[in-house]
């Protein structure tokens, strides 16, 4: 795991009833979500990464299950 040191010093500020922090360019996340969870005394921010779904799907094993199988059998008429 790389420690990143570089630190700077911002202030806190109100956005309605939420306490809110201007983010630094130089510290700016990718993307539009980040996870946020408090460890001790620290926030922790980490940006959410995103994997296409094809990259995902290449990640699973193949299931080894054989599945039944199932008639294909037309729905049957409700009297309404």
């Amino acid at each position: 795991m790389t420690t990143n040191t570089e630190s700077r010093h911002v202030r806190l500020f109100r956005n309605g009833r939420n306490q809110a922090i201007r983010i630094p360019r130089e510290f700016e996340l990718p993307g539009d979500e980040a996870i946020l969870r408090k460890e001790g005394t620290k926030l922790v921010i980490e940006p959410v990464l995103t994997s296409p779904l094809r990259a995902l799907l290449a990640q699973w094993a193949p299931l080894e299950e054989g599945w039944p199988d199932i008639d294909n059998l037309p729905a049957e008429a409700v009297d309404l």
